[in-house]
């Protein structure tokens, strides 16, 4: 059996979009809006202490699946959710994550903070803060109209 361990960090990823905070927090509270520029849910419950749930992968790659609970939503502000992720069978990791949404001048600062316990080098903090870095770009293009 190989040794078992777990890394723990905390990333943060802003973004400024030329979109008002009204438009970022929908993109992150209508499944269809979602689905758009992040995996389509299964269940989908955006409300306090509501889950949103989804599993796939590519076709020849290991199955993930994303299993969140709501925690705290002030609308067009804030969004706090902890999450589970799973590799097959496998869970890689728990996190903390808080969105928080900033009216700026011409826009919506979006301040996203992770902090996680990364299981057994499954997964790392690096790679998901890139992975996350990513999805921002892709809330950005459809928020700014570019998607």
């Amino acid at each position: 059996m190989s040794e078992r361990f777990v890394k723990h960090a905390t990333f943060v990823v802003e973004r400024t979009y030329a979109a008002a905070p009204e438009r970022v927090y929908q993109a992150w509270a209508d499944p269809e809006t979602k689905a758009q520029w992040f995996s389509k849910a299964d269940r989908f419950e955006f409300r306090v202490g509501g889950q949103e749930y989804s599993s796939g992968g590519p076709p020849e790659g290991p199955t993930f699946t994303f299993d969140v609970t709501y925690q705290e939503i002030v609308p067009e502000q804030r969004i706090v959710y902890s999450y589970t992720l799973d590799m097959g069978e496998t869970r890689i990791s728990v996190s903390v994550t808080t969105i928080e949404l900033i009216k700026v001048e011409g826009g919506t600062r979006l301040i996203f903070t992770e902090q996680g316990a990364f299981f057994d080098g499954h997964d790392t903090p690096e790679m998901r803060e890139h992975g996350t870095g990513e999805m921002l770009n892709a809330l950005g293009k459809l928020v700014e109209g570019e998607a």
